[in-house]
């Protein structure tokens, strides 16, 4: 029975999406619910399943197509099995596959792309097929210049492989993914439409280090496997300033100014396929277990690629942690419509004068980068200054003081 592959429902505000990657190839043999092919959008990457056991039949979209709403993708064949390719006589099923069925569509596009001569390249799918990933690994190895223009030489006379010349200066061009191009959209119109502006200050992380040191065995083991991290306790700063002051809070809608009244605070997660911002919704009644829960599923998620549209959606305000990659100073980019980000860096043991003694503190820069179309001076400093007082006597997180 044939069964048509559709991509997925887009949400409204997705128009279309492009085919990122098939992991399955016609003729391969596709068991119920198994990953055949992921569909990266401006926002995120969807995948589709197999609908049944079975084969997929023919390919409608290759790699790097745009396709719209449920566009059929391909033609899949249910119950097939994968040696079930063509009605041939078993004869001619036994000899050696013909170069258009050794080659799938990926590796096709990949090949004619770089204007490779397939023979050159060895490969490792069944039956000695050409996979995209042997072209990749082909490519890394110096392969793209190898080929040219000139018929395909016959089986009988082998050419030898040309080697790069030794220091020649290689160029790969890749074209930008669409998540990556959205990305790099929105960042460079958050720097044109607002009046963005940084603050900074710097905060002493001894207390919660020391907070953490003390409980986090304990606190692993109440709150099953559990790990207690720095972030749970920005976030819960965050909240906290985000309360006392509603401007930082708050959006800009034209000319209108939007002020939430709850507080759904984005953590910046970098992927292989681009930063990604999933949102912790109403921080205010998560308890520091529930944030740290909630962080490293969408850390895990962000890696396998199985963020959602609904876990990107919104957000009050955000929190980058550039320390993780070793940053001691940056400058966040706003995440329009909000007015506010907060970026977290490096902890490095600095000398600090402590009631006139120089004293060893671990210590962090923190910057706050702001719309000052909508949040003044003042208010950014004394948000600033809050979270830092907060993380500096952690006790008040609990006493809400």
């Amino acid at each position: 029975m044939s069964i048509e592959i559709k991509a997925p429902t887009f949400p409204e505000s997705v128009a279309d999406g492009t085919v990122a990657t098939w992991h399955k190839q016609p003729g391969e043999a596709c068991a119920t619910d198994e990953l055949i092919v992921d569909i990266e959008t401006d926002k995120v990457v969807l995948e589709v399943v197999a609908p049944a056991d079975g084969v997929i039949k023919e390919v409608i979209k290759a790699e790097g197509d745009t396709v719209l709403s449920e566009e059929v993708l391909a033609i899949f064949e249910a119950g097939a099995a994968a040696t079930a390719e063509s009605s041939a006589p078993q004869a001619s099923a036994d000899t050696t596959a013909t170069d258009a069925e050794k080659i799938g569509p990926a590796a096709r596009k990949l090949i004619d792309e770089n204007n490779l001569d397939a023979s050159q390249i060895p490969g490792t799918g069944k039956n000695g097929g050409i996979t995209k990933e042997d072209v990749q690994n082909y490519l890394n190895k110096g392969g793209a210049s190898t080929a040219t223009a000139a018929p395909k030489p016959a089986a009988s006379a082998p050419v030898a492989a040309v080697n790069v010349p030794a220091g020649e200066r290689v160029e790969k061009r890749v074209p930008m993914t669409r998540l990556r191009a959205t990305i790099a959209k929105r960042l460079v119109e958050a720097q044109q439409n607002a009046a963005m502006l940084t603050t900074y200050n710097e905060v002493n992380m001894k207390p919660v280090m020391d907070l953490r040191r003390q409980y986090k065995d304990l606190f692993e083991k109440t709150h099953n496997g559990t790990r207690l991290g720095f972030m749970s306790f920005f976030v819960k700063a965050a909240t906290e300033a985000l309360k006392r002051f509603p401007a930082v809070n708050a959006s800009i809608d034209g000319n209108d100014m939007v002020y939430h009244g709850y507080q759904d605070v984005g953590v910046a997660v970098s992927t292989d396929r681009g930063l990604m911002v999933p949102v912790l919704r109403d921080t205010d009644s998560m308890s520091l277990a529930d944030i740290e829960a909630t962080i490293a599923d969408f850390g895990k998620r962000g890696r396998d690629g199985k963020l959602g549209m609904d876990d990107m959606q919104g957000g009050t305000f955000t929190i980058t942690n550039g320390g993780v990659f070793g940053s001691l100073m940056s400058t966040p980019i706003l995440n329009p419509p909000q007015t506010a980000i907060l970026g977290m860096h490096k902890i490095q043991e600095r000398p600090m004068a402590v009631n006139g003694q120089v004293v060893i503190l671990p210590m962090m820069y923190l910057a706050l980068s702001y719309d000052h179309r909508m949040i003044d001076g003042k208010e950014a400093v004394q948000f600033l200054v809050t979270i830092k007082d907060l993380l500096e006597d952690p006790a008040r997180l609990i006493l809400d003081v």
